[in-house]
């Protein structure tokens, strides 16, 4: 688990004019917008104040993103690449397919509570946003420009591998890409209900999260063939 809090982490999408990880400056936008973001907002967050907390221009953070927007699809492509990686380390070397499937669908819906070794970037306010804020990256009018450009392509990566999980353990599941985007997406969602609009989902569901997303999906892997 200490290489997952340690690892450098890189994001595929093209949002960015300069990759913020390869200078000082970089880094500090991408700590600090973590660090607004998760307590303003997304819609109350500026890149002037953005640049206020840095004690830079906002001209040189539009220097490394056009706009918020594409600041948020960085930050939480940053952060499914992530669950990616850590999906591939906790289901290495299992040989059972059902083992690997429980273990998968627990490694990408269990909550984040460690801040990680990171240095400019605090996971647990990354994971906040990516359950409060990540919806937003891609349910817009733009989505399908951005598709074509290749955005979303960690949320896409992990799905993809949750889905040959499916498929290791039912070859003819009728719904496997559904089936794992919807335990992808669904864990934000719930948790998202459990801690703001709690009557849309089970008390014990903040809790036991993983339990849930399991229990999902192993009576849909288990559900007869129609």
């Amino acid at each position: 688990m200490q290489r997952l809090m340690q690892m450098n982490v890189q994001v595929t999408e093209p949002v960015y004019l300069k990759d913020p990880q390869g200078t000082d400056l970089g880094r500090r936008i991408i700590e600090h917008s973590v660090i607004l973001i998760d307590e303003l907002g997304l819609e109350k967050f500026t890149f002037g104040k953005l640049a206020a907390a840095l004690g830079t221009a906002e001209s040189s953070i539009y220097r490394y993103f056009d706009n918020k927007h594409r600041l948020l699809i960085y930050l939480v492509g940053w952060y499914w690449s992530w669950r990616e990686y850590k999906l591939v380390f906790d289901t290495a070397n299992i040989a059972d397919p059902l083992t690997r499937l429980e273990r998968g669908v627990r490694s990408v819906t269990e909550p984040i509570s460690d801040k990680g070794s990171f240095g400019y970037l605090d996971l647990r306010a990354l994971y906040r946003i990516a359950i409060s804020e990540s919806s937003k990256a891609y349910m817009t009018k733009e989505v399908d420009e951005e598709h074509k450009e290749g955005c979303f392509s960690g949320f896409k990566r992990l799905c993809d591998r949750v889905r040959d999980l499916v498929l290791a353990v039912a070859p003819e599941h009728p719904y496997p890409a559904a089936l794992a985007s919807n335990v992808v997406d669904g864990s934000m969602v719930q948790r998202f209900f459990a801690d703001h609009l709690p009557s849309l989902t089970d008390r014990s569901v903040k809790a036991r999260l993983s339990d849930h997303f399991v229990h999902l999906v192993f009576a849909s892997v288990n559900a007869p063939s129609r």
